[in-house]
């Protein structure tokens, strides 16, 4: 239990530090612009490519690993949305939302560095294939079923490109289609630029939890949807089993990797998820606050993870 608080102490401790920070100083939220783009364009893809270019080419395609934590993704959003539009009759737009904030993790700012700190450097691959495949899916479904409401005015042409613009051009992505192509010939940067790319790697991951802390400080919880009954215990606690069951029914996976998607997917909702619903105009406010409280409760549920998975109480495939 010790090991486990050692591991969650300075995770959590960082996004707490960010909060008490933003509470004190009352900087705006605007303040954080250089910072997030320093995580977003030059931390966290230093990180992938560093990581992605030292790891065997056969490691980097396994489909039916990136096949399993996808569908058990997409599993519990299309629970939530079924869910939110029975509850609704039948609006889309909103469901949509609240079956993102079911299913996408944080698994931008908190993936990496929770997985790297409990499994260790061998977490590195499989945090950003699912990374890059989970936001594949996400940059995909929303402007799609924002069309299908009736919520996206734009010629469909447009939306189209606007989502292969979104993939191709996102920062993780390029750094990770890089790191396997490096990978994949073999090549290694010089060693200046090697140092300069581990100063930035190791600058990711604190950076990133304490700007999440600033975030959660910055959008006060106003108003508690009555969904956030269904949305928590679905992304904290199905999500994470889901994963677990299908990558044991699919294959025999390294520990480390299924370990890896199983903890990716008890992450609370994405800030994202706020910026998708704020972009639409669709339960922006909500969204927040479901944000804030899976995060909070995440605490203790990511917790119980560490201690089942760092304890050998959770074998690495529930079929072997």
């Amino acid at each position: 239990m010790s090991d486990v608080l050692g591991l969650v102490l300075p995770f959590f401790g960082l996004i707490l530090l960010g909060f008490v920070a933003a509470r004190i100083t009352r900087q705006p939220l605007e303040a954080l612009g250089w910072m997030n783009t320093f995580i977003i364009y030059i931390a966290l893809p230093a990180l992938f490519f560093q990581l992605l270019s030292k790891t065997p080419i056969e490691r980097l395609t396994e489909w039916s690993y990136i096949f399993g934590s996808v569908f058990s993704t997409y599993t519990v959003f299309a629970i939530m949305f079924v869910i939110a539009v029975l509850r609704s009759s039948g609006e889309i737009a909103e469901s949509t939302v609240k079956g993102l904030a079911a299913a996408y993790g944080n698994i931008g700012y908190m993936g990496p560095g929770l997985a790297l700190l409990a499994l260790g450097e061998e977490a590195a691959v499989p945090v950003a294939l699912i990374f890059c495949f989970e936001n594949i899916m996400h940059f995909t479904i929303a402007p799609l079923m924002m069309a299908l409401a009736g919520d996206e005015e734009r010629p469909a042409a447009t939306v189209a490109l606007e989502i292969v613009r979104k993939i191709a051009f996102h920062p993780f992505i390029i750094a990770t289609a890089i790191g396997v192509l490096a990978a994949a010939i073999e090549v290694r940067p010089p060693q200046p630029i090697e140092r300069l790319l581990s100063y930035l790697a190791s600058a990711a991951a604190p950076c990133a939890l304490f700007v999440m802390g600033v975030t959660l400080a910055l959008r006060p919880l106003k108003r508690i949807p009555s969904d956030i009954g269904i949305i928590t215990p679905l992304k904290l606690l199905l999500h994470p089993a889901i994963c677990y069951f299908m990558l044991s029914w699919i294959g025999n996976f390294d520990p480390v990797w299924v370990y890896t998607a199983v903890l990716l997917a008890a992450l609370p909702t994405a800030t994202n998820v706020f910026v998708i619903a704020q972009q639409y105009g669709v339960w922006a406010e909500r969204a927040s606050a479901s944000i804030l409280v899976s995060t909070t409760l995440s605490v203790f549920s990511v917790t119980g993870l560490l201690v089942l998975i760092t304890g050998g109480y959770l074998p690495p495939d529930l079929f072997p």
